[in-house]
C-alpha cells in the first residue's frame, strides 16, 4: 500500500508544471507572460492534487505538440532557409507544421524561446547558430497595434536597423490592397548604405503612388558614394528634431507615426514627435 502511495506521489510530481527560467521572460510586458502561465498551471495542479482528481489537469495544453500557434504555448518550427542579407542581418524562413496557420495580423509579433542568453549579444548569437533543419520554438501572436485599411491618412514609419521588421508587413498589406489609399512615408535609419537590408523590396514598394522611402545613415558622409537612385532620398547623421519636424511637415495627410528601434532610439524619436506637435494618440512605439 505504501509503495502505491509512493508511486502516486511520484506520478503527481512528474505532472507538476516546471517553473520557467528567468531568461525565458523577455521582460516586454507580454500578456500572458510565461510566468503568468506557470502560476496558472501550478494553481490548477495544486487543486487537482489536493482533490486527487487528475481530470482537473485537462485544461493544460501540451507544449510538445500544440495544433496551432497560441499565445500560451510554444510551437516548434523547422528552419527551411537562411539568407544572409547584410553583415549582421539574416532572413530566416520557417516551415509551417502540419496544417497550422500563423493568423498573424500586420503589426503583431511572436516570442522566441531559448533557455540561455549571452551576456553580450542577448539572443543574437543563438540566432546566428541556426542552420537549415534546426528547430525554434515560438508563441504568439502578441502586439497591441493592429492595422486596419484606411484607418489613417498617412503612416510615418520611423525605423532603426532591425526596427524595420514590423513595418514590412504593414507596408505590404497596404500596397497589396488596391482599396487601401493610405499614404506611407518610411524612414529607415542605418549605420551605412551596405547595412540597409531588403533594398529590392523597398525599391519596389517606393514605386507605388502612395509610398515614399527615405534613409538616414549615421556613418556615411558622401552622396557620391551612393547609387544615383538613393542620393535624393538619403540624409547623413542621426534622426534628430529638425529632420523629424521636416518629415512630419511634408506628410501629405495628417500622419500617424510608427516607431521601432533600440530603446534609446524609440525614446528619442518619441520626444521629437511630441515637440513636432504629435500627441500621444498620434504615434505608436513598438
Amino acid at each position: 500500500m505504501g509503495e502505491r502511495e509512493e508511486d502516486t506521489e511520484e506520478a503527481w510530481l512528474q505532472l507538476r508544471p516546471v517553473e520557467p527560467l528567468p531568461s525565458q521572460c523577455c521582460g516586454g510586458g507580454c500578456s500572458p507572460c510565461v510566468f503568468d502561465l506557470y502560476h496558472r498551471d501550478l494553481a490548477r495542479w495544486e487543486a487537482a492534487r489536493a482533490s486527487n482528481d487528475r481530470s482537473l489537469l485537462s485544461g493544460q495544453k501540451s507544449q510538445s505538440c500544440p495544433s496551432k500557434l497560441s499565445p500560451e504555448t510554444f510551437l516548434a518550427f523547422h528552419i527551411s532557409a537562411m539568407d544572409k542579407l547584410t553583415k549582421d542581418t539574416y532572413c530566416v524562413r520557417f516551415a509551417l507544421p502540419g496544417n497550422s496557420q500563423l493568423s498573424l495580423q500586420p503589426g503583431q509579433h511572436l516570442i522566441l524561446r531559448y533557455t540561455q542568453c549571452y551576456q553580450t549579444g542577448l539572443m543574437s548569437r543563438y540566432v546566428e547558430s541556426w542552420r537549415v533543419g534546426d528547430t525554434a520554438f515560438w508563441r504568439g501572436p502578441f502586439g497591441s497595434f493592429l492595422y486596419k485599411p484606411n484607418q489613417y491618412g498617412e503612416l510615418l514609419m520611423l525605423a532603426a536597423g532591425t526596427g524595420l521588421a514590423p513595418m514590412v508587413p504593414i507596408l505590404q498589406s497596404i500596397t497589396d490592397n488596391a482599396d487601401d489609399e493610405t499614404f506611407v512615408t518610411l524612414v529607415g535609419c542605418f549605420k551605412t548604405f551596405e547595412g540597409i537590408y531588403l533594398k529590392t523590396f523597398l525599391q519596389e514598394q517606393a514605386r507605388f503612388w502612395n509610398v515614399r522611402t527615405f534613409f538616414v545613415l549615421s556613418q556615411e558622409n558622401s552622396l557620391e558614394q551612393l547609387p544615383w537612385s538613393y542620393r535624393e532620398k538619403t540624409r547623413f547623421g542621426r534622426l534628430g528634431q529638425d529632420l523629424v519636424e521636416e518629415l512630419v511637415g511634408c506628410c501629405r495627410r495628417k500622419p500617424f507615426a510608427l516607431v521601432c528601434g533600440s530603446a534609446e532610439f524609440t525614446e528619442d524619436v518619441a520626444r521629437c514627435l511630441q515637440c513636432a506637435g504629435l500627441t500621444g494618440d498620434s504615434y505608436f512605439l513598438f
